[in-house]
């Protein structure tokens, strides 16, 4: 395809014009930042790492899927929260129930057992551990 000679002309001005304007340096703007700025940016940071953790868990996993939220959809709404709105729900975290696997309540449960045990052994009312002594 031929280009006629003022064609070329134009296009060759723009594109000059064009690379000359792009390469024209840009004023760069410094200042100070606060060190407090800085480490609460980190501890936004790991606050949001912390609801990811918390969205991560299986449990957490199997009761959104149950709801019809997917953990994909979910991460990406932890993502694009404001670093307030962050703040609010990783300060809630500890007091949500921790669900788990449910290790401390069977140890909690079986160390009450073994003191009802041995306080009614005490008590003569029952005869389950051979090292103690009945009151009666």
């Amino acid at each position: 395809m031929a280009c006629s000679r003022p064609l070329r002309a134009v296009v060759a001005a723009v594109t000059a014009g064009v690379v000359f304007i792009t390469t024209l340096p840009v004023p760069a703007q410094a200042r100070l930042i606060s060190t407090d700025a800085v480490l609460a940016g980190q501890e936004t940071d790991a606050e949001r790492q912390r609801v990811q953790d918390f969205l991560a868990r299986a449990d957490v996993r199997q009761q959104m899927q149950s709801l019809g939220v997917s953990a994909d959809e979910a991460s990406s709404r932890v993502a694009a929260l404001s670093d307030q709105e962050i703040h609010r729900i990783a300060g809630q975290l500890p007091d949500e129930p921790a669900g788990g696997d449910g290790l401390g309540v069977i140890i909690g449960a079986a160390v009450l057992i073994f003191v009802i045990l041995l306080i009614t052994d005490i008590a003569g009312l029952t005869k389950v551990f051979p090292w103690t002594r009945s009151v009666r």
